[in-house]
């Protein structure tokens, strides 16, 4: 299982990025940008996660670099 972050800071597509900090991920944004998602096995439970407990972050994606089975734009 695996930490994981959602960067608070929107990307230039209107996407909010879901990273996996245990792996070290070098694109991991500053502690103030980031909103803890807490455990998942998966990058797509901590996407889902985001998504039902963040509303306001419409759209979740996840890392290229840490959670590329979730990044899909």
């Amino acid at each position: 299982m695996a930490q994981y972050v959602l960067n608070k800071n929107q990307q230039p597509n209107g996407d909010y990025e879901v990273h996996n900090q245990s792996n070290g991920c070098d694109w991991l944004p500053a502690p103030d940008s980031q909103v803890p998602l807490g455990t998942h096995h998966t990058c797509h439970s901590a996407i889902t996660e985001a998504k039902q407990q963040l509303p306001q972050y419409a759209r979740v994606n996840g890392c290229v670099h840490c959670s590329p089975a979730c990044h899909t734009t």
